[in-house]
């Protein structure tokens, strides 16, 4: 069940693989999170000291949060994978000119995951073909409904 999508991030890079990984967080912000307080748009993956982590993901804390936590809505998170995960992707970031993107962050038995896309950069022509197809997918859909009536 997906809890937010970052649907830019498809209009900006040609996602070419996708990982699955978990993230540390603070109580009140898996509260948060269930209550659909976050938003993924602003957000990038970077790899530091071998590690990796979410910068710049807002977390909306809820108006009942406890008195002695601090919440910090953007503060950088540390995601979890394996460390053949982690050193493949140091290596195509680091030498291949790929960067880390987040997508979609959902439920998955019962914990919170974040999926991480390893894609290029679009030029601008890029975007515009893009544009250009989703336009043209739309129209056809339209056309289809009204030969179908």
């Amino acid at each position: 069940m997906s809890i937010a999508q970052n649907k830019k991030a498809f209009f900006d890079y040609f996602i070419e693989e996708k990982y699955e990984a978990g993230i540390v967080l603070e109580g009140w912000e898996v509260k948060a999170i269930r209550d659909h307080r976050i938003n993924l748009k602003e957000s990038y993956v970077v790899i530091m000291r071998g590690e990796i982590y979410l910068i710049g993901c807002h977390i909306t804390p809820l108006g009942m949060a406890s008195t002695h936590v601090r919440p910090d809505a953007i503060r950088t998170r540390k995601l979890l994978l394996h460390n053949e995960q982690i050193a493949k992707l140091i290596g195509k970031v680091e030498r291949a000119g790929y960067t880390l993107v987040p997508l979609d962050m959902h439920f998955s038995k019962g914990r919170i995951k974040l999926e991480i896309g390893l894609g290029k950069g679009k030029k601008q022509h890029d975007k515009r073909d893009t544009i250009k197809q989703r336009d043209w997918e739309r129209d056809k859909a339209r056309i289809m409904r009204a030969h179908n009536k």
